[in-house]
């Protein structure tokens, strides 16, 4: 059998993803050995994505858009294995700020995370996520390593998260360790550590989910602990 073949997708976003993937640099090569690279606007002429085994899909689809979206839909019908690349695709980020249409009659315009567009198999938050991400990836998909891709699999770490779901999620359920992992993923720096505890700059949040993704007590089971506390309670 030949090598897997991969597409990448640039929906609404900037081109900071789309540079993470390349700032590979070496490994760049590395990931050309392991895939055929068949779609990918900033290095080669190709119009359409063709039929691919992965697709990374960078940025949200403007629902007023009726190219952006089927765009996405091609790409998920011509793929087995979809990723969403970078915080456009998982949480839309500040594209959920977006304003568009002007005068006489504006109109807000809608930019969802894709996963409410198309199934998407693996979340890559981030604005943007590392490079190495890329690589990893591409690599476990190319072995077959489900652990690897089991923990990007998840739900939990695609869809709309902020440094409010923190506080919501993990410092009011007691579930803070005061490791300091959300304040280090962040890419805008909203997060300091006070007290052992994280203190987000809302200013500066772009709602990205990587530091709730990154914090290693986000997939807890946090409805049996409010089980428990009920229980507590109760006694």
């Amino acid at each position: 059998m030949g090598r897997p073949k991969l597409a990448y997708v640039h929906l609404a976003a900037c081109s900071g993803c789309e540079i993470s993937f390349l700032d590979n640099f070496e490994r760049l090569l590395d990931i050309m050995e392991m895939v055929d690279v068949e779609y990918m606007t900033l290095i080669m002429d190709a119009r359409e994505a063709p039929k691919v085994d992965i697709v990374f899909v960078d940025g949200a689809a403007c629902l007023q858009s009726g190219e952006a979206v089927e765009t996405l839909k091609k790409a998920r019908e011509n793929s087995s294995y979809l990723v969403a690349w970078g915080g456009c695709s998982t949480t839309a980020t500040i594209n959920n700020f977006c304003r568009g249409g002007q005068l006489p009659q504006p109109q807000h315009e809608a930019f969802p995370p894709i996963s409410r567009l198309v199934k998407v198999d693996a979340f890559v938050p981030g604005s943007p996520p590392a490079p190495q991400m890329a690589y990893n990836v591409i690599k476990a998909f190319v072995e077959g390593d489900l652990d690897y891709l089991k923990y990007l699999s998840s739900y939990e770490v695609g869809g709309y998260a902020c440094g409010c779901d923190l506080w919501k999620d993990i410092v009011e359920n007691s579930l803070c360790i005061g490791c300091g992992a959300c304040a280090m993923a962040c890419p805008t720096r909203a997060i300091t550590m006070e007290m052992g505890r994280p203190n987000v700059i809302f200013d500066r949040c772009v709602k990205c989910g990587a530091c709730y993704a990154q914090c290693p007590r986000s997939f807890l089971p946090t409805a049996a602990i409010e089980g428990m506390m009920k229980r507590l309670m109760e006694e």
